[in-house]
């Protein structure tokens, strides 16, 4: 514990010194209002620069740190793929798969058409070929509109 506290101290100490050494301290006594003034803005332009240079780091700081998450990420990628071997075309029998897929229960040929239904065609049903100018004769007028109610009831 004794030692952890002497070389907080002497950080300590050595900060307040290296500060000293960089910043000199202020003699402001028996300065006038134009002097102050003036020293005022060369504080105020000092830190100006100093903020600049901090803002223009942390820019530097977010554009790394970016292109390090960026090539983490691509290492990342090319880690995670394997190459995939060509697959090469094998040629097997309809039996020899049949054979590979339900195992020993199947010894001969299947004859596949005998298992397939069989399904009967309907004809379609063609619609008669009629005069359309006698079918708009008969459904004008009332008569004809009452033939169309009656036939969708």
């Amino acid at each position: 514990m004794t030692m952890l506290e002497k070389d907080k101290q002497t950080k300590k100490d050595d900060r307040e010194r290296i500060l000293a050494e960089r910043v000199p301290g202020l003699q402001l006594s028996g300065l006038s209002v134009q002097d102050l003034q003036n020293l005022c803005k060369e504080l105020h332009h000092k830190i100006d620069v100093v903020d600049e240079e901090r803002y223009d780091i942390n820019a530097k700081v977010t554009i790394n740190d970016k292109e390090i998450q960026d090539l983490s990420q691509k290492i990342f990628e090319l880690k995670g793929k394997m190459k995939r071997p060509n697959l090469r075309r094998v040629r097997v029998s309809a039996d020899a798969m049949l054979g590979a897929l339900l195992g020993a229960k199947v010894k001969e040929s299947v004859d596949f058409k005998a298992n397939l239904k069989t399904v009967k065609k309907e004809e379609e049903k063609k619609e008669e070929v009629t005069d359309w100018r006698k079918n708009v004769e008969s459904m004008s007028g009332m008569e004809g509109r009452k033939k169309l109610f009656d036939a969708g009831q």
